[in-house]
């Protein structure tokens, strides 16, 4: 089975969608998208978009998915407060001191959004597999569920909650958060469900950038740069498991592939001032990125694992609504 997994990284995910449009352009059409944190959102609208699909014309038009999921992002994520609203310092320390923290942003608007662009019998009857993994704050569990699940919007919205940041979110007296406290992408879950191709898409590079003049008596920024080193360390262990997973199970004649397209170097996008220009450039990064991986991997002849190192410039930019080529 071919599988797309989806790795985390916050509004870094425009990369993650470049990529996507790219490898979807290319003729992969996996049958499991799995996603946590911003890579759940992106899993989400594809499998949302390859249900329509399959009301309307019986058939998935994956390039089709790839771009309408880039044209989300275009409209929708322009600013900060398409995302979230931050909290009055007054409620916030009201809420603090009485123990009531329900975190430093509110993210009732990109709730609002998920919710505006599905349609449940959509996600319900999407042919394909499609997972969003959140912890379980009590018990320190990752947990995984399918868009079957009735309450899989709702683990799209822990999944999407960055800890202190966001609150945690409630499902059947449980609460939930960021999946990538656990696992940033969810190769793991993919494998244990079968899937012998992957391609997995991370927001990360394999180093940490070292910012300038990080103002680390920001509240925000602090929690931002901890959850990047945290999440750096987590995703490079993630990708570390897959690969001797794949070389060992191809060792003993199961053959598996694994291609792994990420930034070779650190992307840099302030969560608390960005506009749709920052989000394009994203989007064509990672567009750029995904050409690359794939011109290098069929000129090797083997896409077992892919190395995005190298960058060409030449390579030509996505069609982005609203931008000149």
């Amino acid at each position: 089975m071919k599988a797309l997994v989806l790795g985390g990284g916050s509004m870094k995910g425009a990369f993650q969608v470049g990529v996507i449009q790219a490898v979807l352009e290319n003729g992969f059409e996996p049958d499991m998208v799995y996603g946590i944190s911003v890579g759940a959102l992106n899993t989400t609208f594809l499998a949302n978009e390859t249900g329509k699909h399959k009301a309307e014309n019986r058939k998935i038009d994956w390039p089709l998915a790839g771009r309408k999921l880039l044209e989300f992002w275009i409209k929708n994520i322009t600013q900060p407060q398409d995302i979230s609203t931050l909290r009055s310092r007054v409620m916030l320390g009201m809420n603090t001191l009485m123990s009531r923290f329900d975190g430093i942003v509110d993210p009732s608007p990109l709730h609002m959004l998920i919710r505006k662009h599905l349609n449940d019998d959509y996600l319900r009857n999407t042919p394909i597999q499609a997972k969003a993994g959140a912890v379980n704050i009590e018990t320190g569990e990752m947990k995984y569920v399918s868009t079957k699940d009735p309450h899989y919007v709702d683990f799209v919205y822990a999944s999407s909650s960055i800890p202190m940041l966001m609150p945690a979110i409630e499902i059947d007296n449980q609460l939930y958060l960021d999946g990538g406290l656990r696992e940033v992408a969810p190769i793991r879950e993919a494998i244990d469900d079968g899937a012998t191709e992957i391609v997995l898409i991370g927001c990360h590079s394999p180093l940490l950038y070292q910012p300038e003049g990080i103002n680390a008596r920001n509240l925000i920024t602090l929690i931002e740069r901890v959850r990047d080193i945290t999440v750096n360390q987590i995703v490079n262990n993630n990708i570390q498991w897959a690969e001797s997973y794949v070389d060992r199970s191809n060792l003993r004649g199961k053959p598996m592939k694994l291609t792994v397209i990420r930034p070779s170097a650190p992307l840099f996008l302030d969560l608390q001032h960005f506009n749709s220009e920052d989000i394009s450039r994203l989007i064509i990064e990672g567009y750029r990125t995904g050409v690359e991986s794939i011109l290098r991997a069929d000129k090797a002849g083997d896409s077992t694992l892919v190395d995005t190192a190298v960058r060409d410039p030449a390579v030509r930019d996505p069609a982005v609504p609203g931008q000149t080529a």
